[in-house]
């Protein structure tokens, strides 16, 4: 388990990232500007090294959402009916879901997705599935879950 106070350097950095990217006010830019250098700060001062070594670490830093571009989804199935959302980007259904947010276990970055889509609390009790997209395309296919889900059951 890492040390806490690098979890949170960790945390703040990726707020301030995803702030930068998405902030529109000169004076919240700033503010989140000021975030990442408090970050950079107690990274640095963590791991006794210069703060130009920690500033160069994330190439993708304020180019997006941070998050270490892992996709959870979470699947409640009650008498064979399966909990679908319709995805924001798309308009289709899908498994309740979205990027993983730094910091957070795959079970709470699920339990945060299902209660910010669909408004339910619940207790994440095991992992179906893990993906590795790197070199390949990945879209989620929830039929493909489903055979393999129903099957195990």
């Amino acid at each position: 388990m890492e040390p806490q106070w690098l979890t949170f350097g960790k945390r703040l950095q990726a707020i301030a990232s995803s702030g930068l990217h998405f902030a529109r006010d000169q004076f919240d830019r700033e503010r989140y500007e000021e975030i990442a250098s408090i970050a950079n700060e107690m990274l640095a001062d963590l791991g006794s090294v210069p703060i130009e070594r920690i500033e160069g670490l994330v190439s993708d830093f304020a180019k997006g959402y941070a998050t270490p571009k892992v996709d959870v989804r979470g699947a409640i199935v009650e008498e064979n009916k399966v909990l679908l959302v319709r995805e924001k980007s798309d308009g289709l259904w899908a498994l309740p879901g979205g990027f993983a947010d730094v910091g957070l276990s795959a079970a709470q970055n699920i339990a945060k997705e299902l209660y910010e889509e669909a408004g339910l609390k619940v207790s994440v009790r095991r992992l179906y599935g893990v993906r590795h997209k790197a070199g390949a395309s990945y879209s989620p296919d929830v039929r493909d879950f489903l055979q393999s889900f129903l099957s195990l059951r």
